[in-house]
């Protein structure tokens, strides 16, 4: 089945002293599943990269490789956020509208959320989004 991606998973993957067993769980799913993305992701993910090329902990060159290898998965850009819902969300759950449009798209979608992020993890139960497994 198809999950929702948040870029709290996806950002693990690229640094090796951040796994995490539900990061090293998308990343297998990805073998058999797709995932979807809103668009916001793709630049979140691109920021945690050149914040870490600036602390170091990361090089230009890994960047690359990792953009790479991302751009190698099943991974859908939905477009198309529901903007009347995504405020609601955020508003509701006391959510950034950058997180509110994850769970709008696993809402809209009826598909699992992986999140690392606790509050995020904490509106898509009480919007009985399922749970990412």
């Amino acid at each position: 089945m198809p999950f929702v991606l948040d870029a709290s998973i996806a950002s693990c993957w690229a640094f090796n002293d951040e796994d995490h067993p539900l990061a090293t769980q998308a990343l297998d799913r990805l073998r058999t599943d797709e995932a979807r993305v809103p668009t916001l992701w793709w630049f979140e993910v691109r920021n945690v990269l050149i914040i870490n090329e600036r602390r170091a902990r990361i090089t230009p060159s890994d960047t690359t490789l990792f953009l790479r290898a991302l751009a190698r998965l099943p991974i859908t850009i939905d477009r198309t956020p529901e903007e009347s819902a995504v405020l609601t969300l955020a508003r509701t759950h006391r959510l950034t509208i950058y997180d509110a449009t994850y769970l709008d798209l696993a809402h809209r979608e009826h598909l699992p959320l992986a999140t690392l992020d606790t509050a995020l993890a904490r509106a898509a139960r009480a919007e009985k989004i399922p749970e990412f497994a």
